[in-house]
């Protein structure tokens, strides 16, 4: 066994000129190792402190988070919008919401390369703006992802009824709770590995789509050439619940929340950062794959759903949560060919299968960061063998035995107001990430750090996180606008309990422990710190 000593993690240590190779290598706990330790040691000492483990690779990383964000709400949630703001209002809100998402990936960006953490969001708020709002941030967007993890096995039941009408649901929940909670017990390469596969089925059917869409809008289904056709007739801008100007306007507006809520799992590619292999190389690189893979899949397929499926079409409206649902399903229905709602139904399988996946991994990671920063028992920092939160994983996969709520018509309600706040817990952390790298850039400033120095440095910066800092504060604020509309108490609570709730966890803790704010000039900008010393350290098979 190694023999360790307390590492002080102020700049100065790193700055004093000395070459302490693989021993100055900083890790969650704060501790380095002498020199001299082999690697068997090395592991021994690393899985009896509760470290992770770098085996992420950079495709691991893209299709993790391609795989957290293209599901059944994509899928499903497409046929939804382009009846509320009609093709453009549509097309255009994807659009506009993807730039905010651009915004929040150059800011982890910068954030995630200078110290690839795990559970990033939380993290960064606690070092660089107030600890309370890594304290709520971090356990808003936990109990997202855990309550999704339900979400995502319910959603598996109710696509297998497709087939076979008679499918226990309550079955097909503990099935799959069971394989995907011990999925997550492996070794998080083997896990990279099999989240890439099943993300793949999905890009694969949507370039499928859109070389389908491609086709059809050129002529070849039975309606013939249909270009810009449905763009005139019904139009362009569809109005809801109120006539006019101000309606095509709501319309859009209601396109733009629910396309946010499509758009998250993004971010996960910094959840990974703390697992990834050489995290200045292939955070960047991650980062810029997944942003403009997402946005190519998603514009260009809402773009041909607008030039094949017209807005008044009556299937776009049909409530079911498997595949007769899809925009998808509905165009291959107009275009004669009758294959393709089977295809479409198993791909929504892999789907949901593949954000159930995604869902326990980050949460646990989310966990075991805010375990580490003092904002969770300490019990969640238990890692085995395998870098693997073995207590973390358990605890958010609990969460995924709510499904069995949605069983009866009292527990389904319950489930619903549960979703609602998983629904805003991913705006709150991309408003959060923007935030924490204004206060990120701020430390860099008092603590003489240039921005050159970062591995990867965005443009327009500080402008582009008060850019996606004000707009998903503004989504947030206005994602039930609609009930004020057509006011009922009950939805307004469903709509806006999730910032409540997020309000009472920044405020319970503030009161509870009384932390200022984060001053830049000692903001810790060394603790899990990616450096040129342990780049050389991991070349020498030393880490």
């Amino acid at each position: 066994m190694g023999v360790t000593e307390t590492w002080p993690a102020t700049p100065a240590d790193y700055s004093s000129g000395e070459d302490v190779g693989a021993a100055g290598i900083l890790r969650g706990g704060g501790e380095k190792t002498k020199m001299g330790d082999n690697v068997a040691s090395g592991d021994a000492h690393s899985a009896k402190n509760g470290e992770l483990q770098r085996q992420l690779s950079g495709r691991h990383l893209n299709f993790i988070a391609i795989g957290g964000t293209i599901g059944t709400g994509f899928f499903l949630g497409t046929g939804t919008a382009l009846v509320k703001a009609g093709p453009a209002g549509c097309l255009i809100s994807y659009i506009f919401v993807g730039s905010i998402l651009w915004s929040v990936m150059v800011c982890l960006g910068e954030m995630a390369t200078y110290i690839p953490t795990a559970g990033a969001f939380s993290a960064y708020a606690t070092r660089f703006v107030d600890p309370s709002l890594g304290f709520a941030v971090g356990w808003l967007y936990w109990f997202g992802w855990a309550i999704t993890y339900a979400l995502s096995l319910v959603a598996a039941g109710l696509i297998i009824q497709y087939w076979k009408p008679s499918v226990n649901i309550g079955i097909v929940i503990a099935v799959f709770w069971v394989v995907f909670t011990l999925v997550n017990y492996l070794p998080v390469g083997i896990y990279g590995e099999l989240e890439m596969w099943l993300s793949s089925l999905k890009v694969i059917t949507i370039v499928g789509f859109i070389i389908f869409g491609i086709c059809v809008a050129a002529g070849a289904g039975q309606e013939g050439v249909l270009g810009f056709k449905y763009w005139r007739d019904p139009g362009a801008f569809n109005e809801h619940l109120v006539t006019g100007g101000i309606g095509q306007f709501v319309g859009f507006w209601s396109v733009m929340i629910q396309a946010s809520v499509s758009y998250q799992g993004a971010e996960l590619v910094g959840v990974g950062a703390g697992e990834a292999r050489d995290p200045r190389k292939t955070v960047p690189q991650a980062i810029r794959v997944t942003y403009w893979g997402i946005m190519f899949l998603f514009v260009a397929t809402m773009w041909l759903i607008t030039m094949v499926v017209p807005s008044n079409d009556p299937n776009l409206l049909n409530d079911s949560s498997n595949a007769s649902a899809s925009p998808l399903v509905i165009a291959a229905h107009r275009a004669g060919v009758k294959v393709l709602p089977d295809i479409i139904n198993a791909v929504l399988l892999t789907a949901v299968l593949s954000a159930a996946n995604s869902n326990v991994y980050s949460g646990s990671r989310i966990l075991l960061a805010l375990a580490e920063d003092g904002q969770a028992p300490a019990i969640f920092k238990k890692t085995n063998r395998h870098g693997i939160p073995t207590v973390a994983v358990a605890a958010t996969a609990a969460f995924g035995l709510l499904g069995f709520l949605n069983l009866s018509s009292d527990g389904g309600k319950v489930f619903n107001w549960l979703l609602n706040i998983s629904g805003v817990a991913g705006l709150t952390t991309w408003a959060s990430t923007c935030l924490s790298h204004m206060g990120f850039l701020r430390a860099l400033k008092a603590q003489g750090i240039p921005r050159s120095d970062l591995p990867y440095v965005s443009q327009f910066q500080p402008y582009t996180a008060i850019y996606g800092l004000f707009f998903n504060v503004l989504i947030m604020l206005t994602q039930g606008f609609t009930v004020f509309i057509d006011w009922n108490t009950s939805d307004f609570f469903a709509a806006y309990i999730s910032l409540i709730l997020f309000a009472v966890l920044w405020a319970g803790h503030k009161l509870w422990h009384r932390q200022p704010r984060v001053n830049p000039a000692t903001a810790d900008l060394v603790r899990g710190r990616y450096d040129l010393h342990e780049e050389r350290a991991a070349a020498d098979g030393v880490v």
